[in-house]
Parts: C-alpha cells; structure tokens; sequence
C-alpha cells in the first residue's frame, strides 16, 4: 500500500490494537503494515503504550480523598467531586 494511506488508517489504529476492528479494516492495517516501517513502529509504540498503561493502572493505588479533591479543584473539575 502507497504511504498515502498512512493517515487513513490513523482512525483505526485504536480498534486495531484493541482488537475490536473489523476484520477487513484488519486486514488491511496489517497489509499496510507489511510495507510501512513507519507505521510498524507507530503501532508498536501504541501496543507498548496501551499494556504499560493498563500494567501501572492495576498497580496504582487509589489517591486519597483529600489529595484526590484537591487535584479535581486544581483542574477545575469540581462537578465530579460530587458536592
């Protein structure tokens, strides 16, 4: 696949890693893939993410409330403090 193509598959890159994709949109990622290093590296980089990411989640404790609400003030996110 022509390099052109790169950005149209930006969209889908999510689902793909996720494994929710269509299995032609599928298809055609991992046939792009196969001719782009450039896109082989922003997928791995995007899986490496995503597990890192889920990997530090299950281990992050939960903040405490009062550190938690003033985080939430700071980012003006007051409505979901539920006061």
């Amino acid at each position: 696949m022509a390099h052109e193509n790169c950005r149209h598959l930006l969209g889908a890159l999510s689902d793909y890693v996720d494994g929710e994709a269509e299995a032609a949109i599928c298809a055609e990622i991992e046939r792009h893939l196969a001719g782009c290093d450039n896109c082989r590296v922003v997928v791995d980089t995007l899986k490496k993410t995503v597990y890192l990411y889920h990997d530090v989640a299950t281990e992050t404790p939960d903040l405490p409330a009062e550190v938690r609400q003033r985080l939430y003030q700071r980012l003006n996110l007051d409505e979901l403090l539920g006061n």
